[in-house]
Order: C-alpha cells, then sequence, then structure tokens
C-alpha cells in the first residue's frame, strides 16, 4: 500500500526569500566593523588597528577584538569610516487589489502584506502602480538607485498590456502614437503595437512616470481600461515569474540597473 500526503493549503501570494546578509548586530568587534566598510579585508584591518591607525570616539585603539557600540564613531587615519548597508533587490509582479506603498491609511492591503521576507520594512517600491493594475514593481533599500531610476532625466522604459471594452481605431492608433496633450501636458509613447484581431488588447511603451497616465491616454479618447498590466520595467521582465510572486535581481540585473543611462 502506498502512503499519500495531502498539501497544505498555501496562501498563493505567500512567498519566503531568505534574506541577503544582515548588517552588523551592535556591539562588534573593532575588525569586523573596519573589514564591513569596504576598505579591506578583515585579516587586513587587524594589521590597520595594530599599527595605531584606528581611533575609536577619537581615541587610538589597538586590540583588534575591542568592541564597538552602534554610537560609536570610528576613524581610520583620522576619517570618519561607515559599514556598508546592505541593499536589497526584489522584483514583484503585483496582483490587482494591492496599494503599492509600504503603509496605508484606510488598512488596505499593500504590497508589503504579501512579501515575507525579513527586513522588509526597509523597503519602497520604484515605480508605483495603481491599485487596480498588475505587474512589474521593483522594491529596493538602495534610495541612490531608486533616485535615478525615478528622475525623468533618466526616460526609464516601462512596457504595459492594455485591454480595451472596445477595438482600438486607426485614427485614435495614431493619434495616441503621435502623443496626446493631457490636462498635465503632452504624453509622448515611445512605442504602440496592436495585439490581437480583436483591436482590443494592445502593448504601449513610455518613458514618463506620472500619475495613471496609461489608463488617462485611453480615457481620454474614450476608451476604458479593463486590465493593465506592466510587463517591463528598465530592462526587467516577468519571465519566470508568477503573479503574486517576487524574487531577487540578479547580479547582472543590479549592475545593469545601476549603470542605466
Amino acid at each position: 500500500m502506498t502512503k499519500s500526503r495531502k498539501r497544505k493549503d498555501r496562501n498563493p501570494f505567500h512567498q519566503k526569500v531568505k534574506p541577503p546578509s544582515p548588517d552588523l548586530d551592535y556591539p562588534v568587534r573593532l575588525n569586523k566593523y573596519v573589514a564591513k566598510t569596504g576598505i579591506c579585508s578583515r585579516r587586513k584591518a587587524v594589521d590597520l588597528i595594530k599599527a595605531g591607525q584606528v581611533s575609536i570616539n577619537d581615541r587610538t585603539e589597538i586590540q583588534p577584538y575591542a568592541m564597538v557600540e552602534k554610537d560609536d564613531q570610528v576613524k581610520l587615519d583620522g576619517k570618519v569610516i561607515v559599514p556598508e548597508t546592505t541593499h536589497i533587490y526584489l522584483l514583484l509582479n503585483k496582483p490587482t487589489g494591492l496599494i503599492s506603498t509600504t503603509a496605508d491609511e484606510l488598512s488596505r492591503k499593500t504590497i508589503l502584506d504579501i512579501i515575507d521576507f525579513e527586513g522588509k520594512e526597509r523597503l519602497f517600491p520604484v515605480g508605483r502602480l495603481d491599485r487596480n493594475t498588475s505587474g512589474l514593481i521593483l522594491l529596493t533599500n538602495d534610495g541612490d538607485l531608486a533616485k535615478k531610476l525615478s528622475h525623468p532625466s533618466h526616460k526609464v522604459n516601462k512596457r504595459y498590456q492594455v485591454t480595451l471594452d472596445k477595438p482600438l481605431s486607426d485614427h485614435h492608433f495614431d493619434a495616441i502614437g503621435n502623443g496626446l496633450t493631457l490636462e498635465d501636458g503632452l504624453a509622448p509613447v515611445k512605442e504602440l503595437e496592436i495585439l490581437d484581431p480583436s483591436r482590443m488588447t494592445v502593448s504601449i511603451s513610455i518613458v514618463m512616470g506620472r500619475n495613471r497616465i496609461v489608463r488617462r491616454i485611453f480615457e481620454s479618447l474614450g476608451y476604458e481600461v479593463k486590465r493593465l498590466d506592466r510587463h517591463y520595467y528598465a530592462g526587467l521582465t516577468k519571465k519566470g515569474l508568477p503573479r503574486g510572486k517576487f524574487r531577487p535581481l540578479t547580479s547582472s540585473e543590479i549592475i545593469m540597473l545601476k549603470h542605466f543611462s
């Protein structure tokens, strides 16, 4: 007789990911603190400390295993040094019905509610989506990268699949492609493509980040957007990432984003 196991019901949007190496837990040994600044290895840090090049609160410390408290100021050759922050980069395929913020004053469900990740409270979204839009969102604690990707000068490409309530006419196709003028200015489109014979499903690429811009483009011409999904963001795609799931970015993806221009 063979035995069978029943699978426990799981929340399909509930997922665990192993967190990266944590930031320093204080108190911490001085040689480890120095090494965590990225200046040198832990072994080299021992040599620097023994050579009298390191101080804690302006007092020279030659013991590598002296303990550093969180509020202590450590200097190397008279210059303040601090440990590097562990940066986290997650790519989420957001389902509809979630708010793209880390907290909501109306207590509605947010994207953080479906992420089981140690330290998730430090993350913030880059490239927000409204509640009824699904697709890719980047979550990180890297403020410099977030600022870079959000700045209009970098023209980050975002691609959406749009399902309309009626066929898109040739006239409106051309009008959108040429750039409509909305209440807050011109809405240039990088690329527009009809995806099916019914002309009710289209792909649109934009580089601007104004509020609800894709929906407003079609609504201005009398269309209702029945479904909106972002499937491409700054070189990142949904390939292999089911709805409601997330994954850490690969090293090559992080490098790509940091060199994005």
